[in-house]
């Protein structure tokens, strides 16, 4: 849990190259208006904020799924809780359940989260000279350098690297505060109501994985690649253990991302 937890803080404390980092701020400063006082001027936090919280709320919610999930596949809810304290990237966290849920192995779990958390210290690669974190606040950014502090912080480069700066720092901790709520909520609910299985939370998982990757099937590439991923899993599962088959279909996305 802690390497899958702190993978992309590798990224921000590792020595980047200064004319890297020179030219990623470059870009994000160029996206803004290419000016350094522009980085730096005024901005109305309260639109910021209110685009902070249009992500944050709404995507929180998602872990009283997580929670329940957790529970149906055999976790506590301290242990449902715990991964959503300190791993906190919810596709990892429903591959660890899901693969531990099967009867995988904990290496077999990590492997699957390890790949599908990945994009996070890429995430970081493009959000350090934005933010030019020092000290503890570098291990702080880094919990929080998700899908949508990453996201909203990019649509706020118009209104310059302060903008960007709040969005990331509202909308990375609107989430963790939401998501780790309603995980709670979420598994306390699941385990009052019994067997989770008979209400059919069995099922929460791979469903949780459908509404992830669905909104991202938005071309002839990508609804190919989850068709490939689907029949290869389904060739697997009976033959391999339990998270072979998700690393596989990882690996088969990674392939046809790499080509062109």
């Amino acid at each position: 849990m802690f390497i899958l937890a702190h993978v992309r803080d590798l990224i921000y404390l590792a020595p980047i190259g200064r004319e890297f980092l020179g030219q990623n701020e470059g870009v994000s400063s160029s996206a803004a208006n290419g000016s350094e006082q522009f980085d730096e001027a005024a901005f109305d936090k309260r639109l910021v904020l209110r685009d902070s919280l249009a992500v944050a709320i709404p995507v929180g919610t998602y872990g009283a799924a997580f929670g329940a999930a957790a529970v149906g596949s055999g976790f506590s809810v301290l242990q449902s809780c715990l991964l959503s304290l300190l791993l906190f990237s919810g596709a990892s966290q429903f591959a660890v359940v899901g693969v531990m849920g099967a009867g995988g192995s904990a290496i077999s779990a990590i492997a699957t989260g390890s790949l599908l958390g990945l994009r996070n210290g890429l995430y970081g690669l493009r959000m350090a000279p934005v933010l030019k974190l020092k000290g503890l606040k570098k291990f702080l950014g880094a919990q929080i350098t998700i899908d949508e502090s990453t996201g909203v912080a990019i649509n706020q480069e118009s209104r310059g690297r302060a903008a960007s700066k709040y969005g990331f720092w509202a909308t990375g901790i609107g989430v963790y505060v939401s998501w780790n709520l309603f995980t709670l909520i979420g598994a306390l609910g699941a385990k009052s109501i019994g067997d989770p299985s008979a209400w059919g939370l069995d099922a929460a998982v791979p469903a949780a994985f459908l509404g992830l990757v669905w909104p991202r099937l938005i071309d002839r590439k990508t609804k190919l690649v989850a068709i490939l991923a689907a029949l290869l899993a389904l060739i697997l599962i009976p033959l391999t253990p339990a998270g072979v088959p998700i690393i596989s279909t990882a690996l088969l996305a990674i392939y046809f991302g790499w080509r062109k």
